[in-house]
């Protein structure tokens, strides 16, 4: 993974921290009350920091198992004589993921996919009125499964990467990056509004489109530079 490739899912993760605010400050919020009642606001930063750490735990294994898929796939690909195939696909789906974001698949504006799984509530819920920093790791660690559209777009970039240490870089940028504004509302400093979350998206979106098309590129970009290298080797 080149540190272009990390800086630009870091900036992914950056812009999508608005949207991220939206989706998981209230979870942030509730926490954070029920630290304020139990006496433990001078804790704070500690809590926020271990559920951050988490959360970006969860995304770095399942980055490392989109990883290994690109690389599955790229070992196929490379057997049936096409270079880069991992990339290609990934590539294309992260381009269908940011037309869904920006709203251009009537057919996922009614879908509750990405809803909080009933399963989870309840032991989210003892988790959330513990004041221990431990009990907001393991939060995180278990809410880092949670559905999002953001969190699947990195993990379509982590299997073009075709290398499970590269996928769990790309989620542990994409980690650091979602982790800016859910300290900040977390700290009670600031709150997403609604449209300001909603530009958030959007420019989530747009980036994503960005990491697809370059995806595909280089995956295209790959393959005549190849054969070109291997004809002339065998001159």
């Amino acid at each position: 993974m080149t540190p272009s490739d990390f800086s630009l899912v870091l900036l992914l993760g950056f812009v999508s921290s608005l949207h991220c605010a939206q989706m998981c400050g209230p979870i942030v919020l509730t926490y954070s009350v029920a630290a304020n009642t139990n006496g433990a606001r001078r804790s704070l930063l500690g809590l926020h920091l271990a559920y951050n750490f988490g959360r970006t735990v969860t995304y770095m294994l399942l980055g490392a198992i989109a990883g290994l898929a690109g690389g599955t796939m790229g070992f196929v690909g490379h057997l049936a004589g096409f270079e880069n195939v991992a990339a290609i696909i990934a590539g294309i789906a992260m381009v269908l993921a940011a037309l869904i974001l920006f709203g251009f698949s009537p057919l996922f504006k009614s879908w509750r996919g990405f809803a909080m799984p009933g399963r989870l509530l309840r032991p989210a819920g003892k988790l959330m009125s513990s004041s221990s920093v431990s009990s907001k790791f393991l939060l995180g660690l278990l809410l880092g499964f949670l559905p999002c559209g953001l969190v699947y777009a990195a993990l379509l970039k982590a299997v073009g990467a075709a290398n499970p240490l590269a996928g769990a870089l790309t989620l542990l940028a994409f980690g650091m990056g979602t982790s800016a504004s859910l300290v900040v509302v977390g700290l009670g400093a600031s709150a997403a509004t609604q449209r300001v979350a909603r530009w958030g998206t959007t420019v989530s979106a747009f980036t994503v489109l960005v990491m697809g098309a370059l995806l595909i590129a280089r995956g295209v970009m790959a393959g005549p530079m190849h054969c070109s290298m291997h004809h002339m080797g065998s001159m």
